[in-house]
């Protein structure tokens, strides 16, 4: 899973990591992509691609007919290979017959970002995770560069607070004070306040009580203009 990212959502007042796509939904397809595969097919290989909008996962064979992805919470099972599947029931790779495609269905509903698909090609069957939402990212990322280019062309070359600053918040929300003793200072500059000023401005952070700025709880957490702009600095 090292090609997969851990990106950050808000809750309430939280700022919650977590993986971009469905990892345990991931997982489960690549079991039975190995448990389900047609190893009378030789010279093909389960292959798992992950793409900047999606991850897809092809497996040899198709589609056993007693098998409906349509219904993907009625605990279907039906075992191809008779001997491989038991082995993994055994190491407890496998929880429960049944249980795969219900795990998959039920993380899904915690990803209303990512689009399930399945396909039959050739002789191979086929699923992919697809993010609904790269196409609105890449739209904002383009707004961004035209909006913060000089921004974006200042961090590139030599990284400052401005972003640096978007990194210390991306995992969870900050207080000024918690921000400035990050950066190893015990006062709460001038220069800190003015970037934390233009981070609002630029609509890169956001307060998390934005009725009372002066509100004692206060924190700034990161935005998905915020977050988008951190993934132009890696490209």
């Amino acid at each position: 899973m090292r090609h997969i990212n851990r990106g950050a959502v808000v809750e309430g007042v939280y700022t919650v990591s977590r993986w971009e796509y469905p990892v345990k939904a991931i997982r489960e397809t690549i079991r039975n992509a190995v448990v389900h595969r047609q190893y009378a097919l030789t010279g093909k290989d389960i292959k798992v691609a992950v793409y900047d909008d999606m991850v897809e996962i092809t497996s040899p064979g198709l589609l056993p007919p007693s098998i409906d992805y349509a219904a993907m919470e009625s605990r279907q099972s039906d075992v191809i290979n008779k001997i491989i599947a038991p082995v993994f029931k055994r190491m407890g790779i496998i929880d429960q017959w049944g249980n795969g495609l219900k795990l998959i269905a039920d993380e899904l509903k915690e990803y209303p970002q990512i689009e399930f698909r399945w396909r039959e090609v050739g002789l191979s069957f086929q699923v992919q995770f697809i993010k609904l939402d790269h196409i609105k990212e890449q739209e904002l990322g383009q707004e961004l560069g035209q909006e913060l280019g000089q921004e974006l062309g200042q961090e590139l070359s030599n990284s400052t607070m401005y972003s640096e600053i978007l990194r210390e918040i991306m995992d969870a929300p900050l207080s000024r004070k918690d921000i400035s003793e990050a950066f190893g200072k015990k006062q709460v500059s001038g220069y800190l306040n003015r970037t934390l000023s233009k981070l609002i401005e630029d609509k890169l952070i956001e307060y998390t009580i934005p009725d009372n700025k002066n509100h004692p709880d206060q924190r700034f957490r990161i935005t998905k203009r915020g977050a988008v702009f951190l993934e132009l600095l890696k490209k």
